[in-house]
């Protein structure tokens, strides 16, 4: 199984330096992946703008949105950005995407919550047109580079409904199972098979998870402070993310073990404390 890390893009106050330097220590240190979490309604960094900078700053390591709220974006312009970050990284990026759940990150961008699902249909079907090089309507231009690997972005669809099974199996390279522990992930991933083998696809879809975690001295004290902080909206879960956080070698490596043995590809560890020394603590305890 691949580890990934993610950016601190989500932690309040987090320099701007600091993600830059943290995208080249990750690569320095053998991670697979450096990813983001994506929300508007909170002063954090905005994904693809944050995965543009670790991308100039590095030449190895993969880049990912997990997840990127895709209804919030107009899709043509999505799909152009998303074609530019592929191209200037050298095919490195992979679009983590589904719709959400926040009421705010929709009411921010004055953009409407209740047909976000069918609207997220349409938009990765003109993504995908877009991707191919075919014009979309409005021009007789094709409007993004081509992408590096074929003819599409690599796709992984979020979420837990029928209608994520539905994405998968038509427009992704796979799932990405968003903050769920290891035992929650092992039932929906075996419906994504089902539902990729039912559609004909070649191969297996490909699998990612995600996990909190604070190493050091201050590790209850920064997981409490940030991911209380980012999960306020939610009521008592925000204590909830705060204490499930790996804060010891035995979380971190217990973790890995669980989440492999439920068929995950790939588990990115995100960050609750924007300090780089984080980045060689977690390296260390996954052994890289």
């Amino acid at each position: 199984m691949k580890i990934g890390i993610g950016l601190p893009n989500t932690v309040r106050g987090a320099a701007g330096d600091v993600m830059v330097e943290w995208a080249r220590r990750a690569e320095a240190r053998g991670f697979s992946t450096v990813a983001t979490i994506g929300r508007v309604a909170f002063p954090s960094y905005a994904d693809l703008i944050a995965l543009a900078a670790a991308a100039g700053a590095t030449s190895r390591i993969a880049l990912m949105t997990d997840i990127l709220l895709g209804p919030l974006h107009n899709p043509a312009m999505l799909a152009k950005d998303v074609a530019s970050l592929d191209a200037l990284s050298g095919g490195r990026f992979t679009l983590g995407a589904a719709v959400g759940g926040r009421q705010d990150d929709y009411a921010v961008t004055g953009v409407g919550y209740e047909d976000r699902g069918k609207r997220w249909d349409a938009a990765l079907e003109l993504m995908h047109q877009v991707w191919r090089g075919e014009a979309p309507a409005g021009t007789d231009q094709p409007i993004a580079p081509p992408p590096t690997n074929g003819d599409r972005v690599p796709v992984l669809i979020g979420g837990t409904s029928d209608a994520t099974l539905r994405r998968v199996a038509k427009w992704g390279a796979g799932w990405t199972a968003g903050g769920a522990p290891p035992e929650a992930v092992a039932p929906f991933a075996e419906r994504v098979r089902a539902a990729w083998t039912e559609a004909g696809r070649e191969g297996e879809p490909r699998m990612a998870a995600l996990l909190y975690f604070a190493l050091g001295d201050n590790a209850e004290e920064g997981a409490r402070r940030s991911l209380e902080d980012y999960y306020a909206f939610a009521g008592p879960y925000a204590k909830m993310a705060a204490e499930h956080a790996a804060k010891t070698h035995e979380a971190i490596v217990g973790a890995r073990t669980a989440f492999e043995k439920v068929g995950v590809d790939e588990l990115i560890y995100f960050p609750a404390i924007a300090e780089l020394e984080q980045v060689d603590m977690l390296a260390e305890e996954v052994g890289l």
